[in-house]
């Protein structure tokens, strides 16, 4: 393909005057439509698009965006990557609603992030659980006759929402809902998607595990008081990866609170990022780069992952005011697969990213107290039970179910990581 889509579609109000945009999901610069075959995917491409390969500023102005937003991405982190003066969170009557969504709805909310209920034609159960939450009810037109379109804008009238009106396709249509009172209208009357593209190399996954290595300690507590040295690690990463690099300082910027600013250093963004939402954006990359790749590649990534935390959560058990030792075993895990997933000698990966020595040793021999704790998750995953019995044994300090229980802690981490892919 050889760069990145976007669709967006303008949003008017009574003047005609813009007010916002819907952000689409694109593959090809020519298609007016997506086939999207998963929802929280096609909202995270057009995530990574906007922010990190376009720019939210370049994309949006001063307006908001409209963002299709499925349960698992209101769920998830990747809504921390997204200012909340900046969009406009789409949710369907369809989708799951459980106590909990309505519960992360809410507090969503309360952090100033806005929601709009897509594709209404009637009130059901569902709506009325969610119109208390929502700032924008957009209704499809099309679907209904005159008679129906009235009796639903007066039974939403119930609610302090704005009203938009959704695929207006002719002038009698726009007449009609104005005469109604909507207050904001989108269809192809107006103007049909626009589609964006930029031409940018994507970046390989070799880089980007590194960088989650480097990233991400401790998933549950990382400090964003990183030191210089650490901080420097990761900065020289990004320097050898002209358009991750690009991508970082794009990113910086669409997440600032005023207008862009002059980041003159990969460093500086580094730190203005924070080492948390650098590791959320990293990791939304890693899962949304190179998705023609095989099924094969997408599960070593992921169980590559799966054996990142795993390796921290033994090193925690056995150093646990060791983070550094905790650090070093989640590079273990997540390095140990990246022979099979690029087709490359182990030691010409060891000898290209430069890792210390108890590292190296891990990886290559299964030496060292790091490399028994992954001859353990090894054996763990062939279900070679005399193995994991003698390695634990040796290791004198994690139970059979110990492991066990903080292998689904793992395993179901990876899980919500990999639902970013599919």
């Amino acid at each position: 393909m050889g760069g990145f889509c976007l669709g967006r579609q303008p949003i008017l109000d009574r003047n005609h005057n813009l007010v916002a945009f819907e952000l689409l999901f694109r593959q090809e610069e020519t298609e007016e439509t997506a086939n999207v075959t998963s929802d929280l995917s096609a909202s995270a491409n057009v995530i990574v698009n906007a922010y990190g390969k376009f720019g939210i500023h370049n994309v949006l102005g001063h307006q908001r965006g409209f963002i299709n937003a499925d349960p698992d991405l209101i769920m998830s982190d990747i809504i921390s990557l997204l200012p909340s003066k900046h969009i406009v969170l789409e949710v369907k009557e369809s989708a799951s609603i459980t106590p909990e969504f309505l519960q992360r709805c809410k507090e969503l909310k309360q952090k100033g992030y806005q929601f709009a209920l897509d594709n209404i034609i009637a009130i059901n159960s569902k709506v009325e659980r969610l119109l208390p939450l929502v700032s924008v009810v957009k209704v499809d037109i099309l679907a209904l006759s005159q008679d129906e379109l009235t009796k639903l804008v007066s039974e939403l009238n119930r609610w302090p929402v704005l009203l938009l009106a959704l695929k207006v396709e002719n002038r009698e249509q726009e007449a009609h809902c104005r005469l109604l009172g909507f207050q904001m209208f989108q269809g192809y009357y107006f103007a049909k998607p626009e589609v964006m593209s930029v031409k940018r190399a994507d970046p390989g996954k070799v880089s980007l595990l590194k960088l989650l290595a480097l990233v991400m300690r401790n998933h549950d507590d990382a400090s964003d008081n990183d030191n210089d040295s650490s901080i420097g690690e990761i900065e020289n990463e990004f320097k050898r990866q002209p358009g991750l690099s690009y991508n970082l300082l794009r990113m910086v910027n669409s997440g600032s609170d005023g207008l862009p600013q002059k980041i003159n250093s990969i460093k500086h963004a580094i730190k203005l990022m924070g080492r948390k939402q650098l590791q959320r954006w990293i990791q939304l990359l890693l899962y949304t780069s190179n998705q023609s790749e095989d099924s094969l590649s997408n599960a070593l990534t992921q169980t590559a992952v799966a054996r990142g935390k795993l390796m921290e959560l033994i090193a925690a058990i056995e150093r646990p005011h060791d983070k550094n030792h905790q650090e070093r075993a989640f590079m273990v895990g997540i390095l140990s697969l990246l022979d099979e997933l690029m087709g490359i000698e182990m030691q010409q990966i060891v000898e290209k990213l430069g890792i210390p020595d108890d590292i190296s040793q891990a990886l290559l021999t299964r030496h060292g107290r790091l490399g028994q704790a992954l001859k353990l998750i090894e054996a763990k995953e062939k279900g070679e039970i005399t193995s994991i019995h003698s390695i634990l044994s040796e290791l004198d300090f994690l139970s059979l179910n110990e492991l066990s229980n903080i292998e689904t802690q793992a395993i179901g981490w990876a899980n919500r990581l990999e639902e970013t892919a599919n």
